[in-house]
């Protein structure tokens, strides 16, 4: 009962927070420079076809209006239609969606394997792996997503032949051609990640490792390996949880960049695509999937926390 609670807490309270996100994102979208319509009808247009198609497309009408209108339907589940090619927004985001979640999903567990087991190595050991972790993390924060894909499909690519250059296999057709043409862009993606959890996790562990029970423990007998992996961890994993949590979610950023430069079918083509266009219900809708994907990462880290210390469940 106390995590339905905790459930049920945490999506009434993201409801203001989905409100005030759309009608944030619907003022900002307004104020950029461009005119659908007038994209629509082109420049050589008449003052009467550019006013039929404004009326069409119901942008005479006032800002309020406009997101009352829009408001009321995703009440319903219906984000409304493209302003260019008339598709429902809902399907539009909903075909484009396994492929960025692949990445983000796929990325941070990469991150998190590779960062968790630098973090634990370089703890334990010391030395370089300390240093190596320190420059891995300059590394990783320093280097864009974007740049490091376009070195990644230079050498791995184009010179060696190893993974395809763009585009994306659904796993349905073939498993082996979608892990292949995900492998570059999840490579690109991950390495920030795995440089933040590597340094998160090491200090984590050397915080735990120089506390009382770690040294009764050692002092009884117990191998570092079994006080390290069954104890140590468990006692740090809730800093590891909270940067899992940001990684997860900054990885949606940049999938942006990366579904770009590899031309996959992603949400972040789409998103860059309706931005240019100034396509506002394909935004309106893009950025409503974003923040309730952002709200289930942090009701995930939640539930983690009350899982891993009893006390989040009172609070």
């Amino acid at each position: 009962m106390a995590i339905l609670r905790l459930v049920g807490r945490r999506l009434v309270s993201s409801v203001p927070l989905l409100f005030l996100v759309s009608a944030l994102t619907f003022v900002l979208v307004s104020l950029v420079p461009g005119d659908p319509a007038r994209t629509l009808v082109g420049q050589h247009a008449t003052a009467e076809q550019y006013a039929a198609v404004r009326a069409q497309l119901g942008l005479d009408r006032s800002l309020p209006l406009q997101y009352g209108h829009w408001l009321a339907g995703a009440v319903k589940g219906d984000l409304g239609s493209s302003l260019f090619s008339g598709e429902p927004v809902s399907s539009m985001l909903d075909s484009r969606l396994p492929v960025t979640l692949s990445l983000i999903l796929a990325g941070t567990l990469v991150s998190g394997l590779l960062g968790v087991g630098l973090g634990v190595l370089s703890a334990r050991r010391g030395g370089r792996l300390v240093r190596t972790v320190d420059a891995l993390a300059l590394l990783g924060l320093g280097v864009p997503a974007f740049w490091l894909a376009l070195v990644l499909i230079l050498l791995f690519a184009v010179r060696l032949r190893w993974f395809p250059v763009t585009g994306y296999v659904p796993l349905t057709e073939d498993p082996g051609q979608w892990l292949r043409a995900l492998v570059l862009p999840i490579a690109s993606l991950s390495l920030g990640g795995v440089a933040v959890i590597a340094k998160q996790t090491r200090d984590a562990v050397l915080d735990t490792l120089g506390r009382d029970f770690v040294r009764v423990m050692t002092a009884n007998g117990f191998s570092p390996r079994s006080i390290t992996y069954r104890h140590v961890l468990r006692n740090s994993a809730l800093p590891l949880v909270t940067v899992l949590g940001v990684v997860l979610v900054s990885l949606f950023a940049g999938t942006v960049f990366v579904e770009t430069v590899f031309a996959m079918p992603g949400l972040g083509g789409l998103i860059q695509q309706a931005t240019v266009e100034h396509d506002i219900p394909v935004i309106q809708g893009a950025v409503l999937y974003v923040t309730v994907f952002v709200v289930l990462v942090n009701l995930a880290v939640d539930l983690a926390y009350s899982r891993l210390d009893p006390r989040v469940r009172a609070a």
